[in-house]
């Protein structure tokens, strides 16, 4: 009998509003275009609903990269581009004071269209986070610091 041996993998999560990041998933899959596997969509209207303690808890609960696709610039939606980039910023300075990589949050511009940048995003990713590691080693490791540090 053949032994199967699997590896674990970094997850990731996409956050993809409907009018860009999520239509260009979309046409990935249309076109069955492969990108990893261990990528989770999660279509949204606008990223800035999101608290920036948001990404903190995601990593908290095991996920170890997160992308936000939006449609950049060219979204009708000012508040969308100007907004989330703030969030993004906001959210760096709570990922620093955890002892997060704040690589493992990327913010990327992806267009309805967008197959080969979606993957290319989405490979960049997978290959930082094999590159530095599971995220709750990261926390693990800020928390023994962080306790040494109290004593």
């Amino acid at each position: 009998m053949a032994q199967i041996i699997q590896t674990q993998q970094p997850k990731i999560l996409i956050l993809a509003t409907l009018a860009g990041g999520y239509a260009g998933a979309d046409s990935t899959g249309q076109s069955h275009a492969d990108y990893p596997a261990n990528t989770y969509i999660l279509p949204v209207m606008c990223p800035v609903m999101f608290p920036p303690e948001f990404f903190i808890h995601a990593f908290e609960q095991g996920i170890d990269g997160i992308i936000v696709m939006y449609s950049g610039t060219d979204s009708p939606f000012k508040v969308e581009a100007d907004g989330t980039a703030k969030l993004i910023q906001r959210a760096y300075g709570l990922m620093k004071e955890q002892g997060l990589d704040i690589r493992r949050l990327r913010l990327a511009a992806i267009c309805t269209v967008c197959v080969k940048p979606f993957i290319k995003e989405v490979n960049l990713m997978n290959d930082l986070l094999k590159g530095i590691g599971f995220v709750k080693h990261e926390l693990a490791a800020h928390a023994v610091k962080k306790q040494g540090a109290q004593v």
